[in-house]
């Protein structure tokens, strides 16, 4: 705003936006209440320009500012032309504030008028502005607005034509299910939120005191997917797990085989706690064989993702239940054609063998690894002797001396020089030289 002070015809129009920036709150006051006599003085570019801009970095203020600013905002519009949504951005975030201030019968004739017009605006740019300020207004209007006013309008902003709209409403979802009022709250999730959320697949049957009803979503855009998947806590928290078991499996099923492998990895990470939630038996009925399937992803970064994966379902449920349910498949792999998915073999036994313990290491996995060290695969090869020397500790020093230890000797006398380095690398970390 200095190119105000370089005009002597505007000088005391520079002296009120010295009073905007001054520490008394009276003088900003009076200041704020001239605002329409300087965006006349100044003209509508240097309104634009200038002046929108300040008063977007002064918004933060005191409370009898802040009602002031937004009564002076509404004359704006034809000052600066009702194309202008630096304006309409202005009058969001002032309005979200506002809102905290006034008496609850103030609110609908106050405050939600100018953001229901936000909600709807005709620019992305405001309508993201509302959704990224979505749960702040909603703790400022409480739960009858919100269920009348907010309920409708965050349905539009997630079925919203512009992306960045609908993921910074998906990203307000959780927050705002866990906000509403708890005697209204699965209803309202149930039909007026999940049948908004896109996520490319069958996702809620309504079911108990619900209607069974299959609701279709499909959305190109990943963040919003994301932002879901991340949310889905959240909705087992406030409608229940037997909804969930239920509902869930349908998009999980399509997630885990999404073209975007961005999107399988985000499944695969809450597949631990999701399989927590769900249950044993469940997710060995329904959800396990799309573990073992990510095993053999032509994608590295999912089979590494779904390496780790099995390592923490079996923190969870236990090393009984993995010798009877994941440790066969695993070994099973071992006679892929395919060199990558024997590799995973190792990968997975290299995760395993700590969770699993001593005595299904020793039986179960370490006989398939000796069995390896003769693959026709020089990188099978070496990595027989990284995944013997990362299960060496938990072996017993028998096991070690009579049975590991002539197998990487064997390596290290093999013809190709990576498998020598990291066969005599692993006999020197477990001091078998």
């Amino acid at each position: 705003m200095a190119g105000a002070d370089s005009d002597d015809s505007l000088y005391p129009i520079a002296v009120l936006i010295d009073e905007l920036r001054n520490e008394d709150v009276q003088l900003r006051l009076n200041s704020i209440k001239k605002l329409s006599t300087i965006a006349l003085a100044l003209g509508v570019e240097r309104t634009r320009t200038e002046l929108l801009p300040f008063l977007t970095d002064t918004i933060y203020d005191e409370d009898e500012v802040l009602l002031a600013l937004a009564e002076q905002l509404g004359n704006f519009t034809m000052l600066v032309g009702g194309s202008q949504d630096s304006v309409r951005l202005l009058a969001v975030e002032a309005g979200v504030s506002i809102a905290t201030l006034l008496p609850q019968e103030d609110l609908e004739t106050l405050v939600m008028p100018t953001l229901r017009q936000a909600a709807e605006d005709k620019s992305w740019r405001v309508r993201y502005m509302v959704a990224d300020k979505f749960s702040d207004l909603q703790k400022a209007v409480g739960p009858e607005i919100t269920k009348n006013d907010l309920v409708p309008a965050f349905q539009n902003l997630l079925k919203d034509c512009e992306a960045e709209v609908r993921a910074a409403a998906a990203n307000k979802v959780k927050e705002f299910c866990e906000n509403l009022p708890e005697d209204s709250r699965e209803t309202i999730i149930m039909t007026h939120i999940l049948p908004c959320v896109k996520v490319k697949c069958f996702f809620i049957q309504r079911v108990a005191s619900l209607t069974a009803e299959h609701i279709v979503f499909h959305d190109y855009c990943p963040e919003v997917r994301l932002n879901i998947i991340s949310n889905l806590d959240c909705v087992n928290e406030v409608i229940g797990i037997r909804q969930l078991s239920q509902s869930l499996l349908p998009a999980i099923v399509e997630l885990a085989e999404d073209a975007k492998w961005r999107v399988r990895l985000a499944i695969i990470e809450y597949m631990p706690l999701l399989a927590g939630q769900l249950g044993v038996e469940f997710f060995d009925e329904k959800l396990n064989s799309l573990c073992m399937a990510w095993l053999v992803d032509h994608v590295y970064a999912i089979r590494e993702a779904a390496t780790c994966n099995l390592m923490k379902l079996v923190e969870k449920f236990g090393a009984e239940w993995a010798q009877n349910t994941i440790v066969p498949k695993v070994l099973g792999m071992a006679n892929d054609p395919n060199y990558l998915h024997r590799m995973t073999t190792l990968f997975c036994i290299n995760a395993l063998s700590e969770v699993c313990g001593q005595d299904i290491t020793t039986k179960h996995m370490l006989p398939v690894v000796f069995k390896m060290s003769n693959d026709q695969v020089a990188n099978v090869r070496f990595n027989v002797a990284k995944s013997l020397q990362k299960i060496g500790p938990v072996l017993d020093s028998n096991c070690l001396q009579t049975e590991v230890k002539p197998v990487l000797e064997k390596l290290a006398s093999d013809q190709d020089m990576d498998v020598k380095y990291f066969a005599q690398e692993a006999i020197s970390v477990l001091s078998l030289a």
